[in-house]
């Protein structure tokens, strides 16, 4: 985990409420505010969590590069934060963001753009098998 920071830390009654992984992290999920598009899937530290509430701009933990990354930095896609919401676990955010361009570091839109097919349960009884 990185050095901690000179900055104030997150306010302890928020951080208090989150339930992190053995590596300190939560998982964070961006979504379209005005759509509901589900754009990506990230992972935040205290810290990654302080930043964005303070500077209204995703910033995430690479669990690969070992830093943090605000979204937007080197690609121009910013994500602005209108709103962050807690899970009722503690385990994961929804950031609801304003995008700019694609999120998706493949130049998608949305990270989810790989569809699955789905051959039982509900999907299939809808579409009749």
């Amino acid at each position: 985990m990185p050095a901690v920071p000179s900055e104030p830390a997150l306010h302890p009654e928020v951080a208090a409420l989150l339930r992190r992984d053995r590596d300190g992290l939560v998982a964070a999920v961006a979504q379209q505010h005005d759509t509901g598009e589900v754009l990506m899937v990230a992972w935040m530290d205290e810290e990654a969590l302080r930043r964005t509430l303070t500077t209204g701009r995703a910033t995430y933990w690479s669990r690969s590069r070992q830093e943090y990354w605000t979204k937007g930095e080197t690609s121009g896609h910013r994500q602005w934060v209108r709103e962050v919401r807690l899970d009722c676990d503690g385990d994961a955010l929804l950031l609801l963001v304003d995008q700019e361009g694609p999120a998706c570091h493949t130049g998608e839109r949305s990270c989810f753009h790989r569809p699955l097919p789905v051959t039982s349960g509900t999907a299939a009884r809808e579409a009749g098998a």
